[in-house]
């Protein structure tokens, strides 16, 4: 099993907006209610940014997934700190992927000065608490009913890691 990271390019959003609005229409893993623009995305998520780097998750070359880090706040204090999100195909989900991919994205933030790493997740996302649990990230937040999906009330909660 080869799980590489492939480094974003603008002209992959598109692959990226099939994979996330499957959880935009599907589930509560998002707070997004309505299908997300490639041009949304483009202001989400960083592509060709020095510092916070996306990627494509591929396992044996084909694309299952992407990845990134993000500026957690806009103000220079914040700038050890990053948005740590995974995302996959559904059809991926359960092999490991996910584990491998944290820990490549994890080495990317070491080698960009970034010192912790904060995973934001709907309290829900079982799958999602059990992979950063896993990987050593620590619950520092549980914020209640902070959003309503599909008249439901949801929780989030945050966890970090020192890197």
């Amino acid at each position: 099993m080869e799980i590489k990271l492939k480094e974003l390019e603008e002209k992959d959003l598109k692959l990226v907006q099939e994979i996330y609005n499957y959880y935009v229409v599907n589930s509560t893993v998002t707070f997004q209610t309505e299908p997300v623009s490639v041009e949304k995305l483009k202001t989400e998520i960083p592509v060709g940014h020095p510092k916070y780097k996306s990627f494509l998750i591929t396992f044996d070359g084909q694309v299952c997934g992407y990845c990134y880090l993000a500026q957690y706040k806009n103000r220079q204090a914040y700038d050890r700190t990053a948005e740590v999100t995974i995302y996959l195909k559904p059809e991926f989900a359960g092999k490991g992927i996910g584990n491998e991919s944290l820990k490549q994205i994890e080495t990317v933030a070491k080698e960009n000065q970034i010192k912790v790493l904060l995973a934001i997740i709907t309290e829900e996302n079982y799958a999602s608490v059990k992979l950063f649990e896993s990987a050593g990230y620590e619950k520092c937040a549980h914020l209640k009913q902070v959003g309503e999906k599909y008249s439901r009330l949801l929780d989030v909660v945050k966890y970090q890691k020192i890197v």
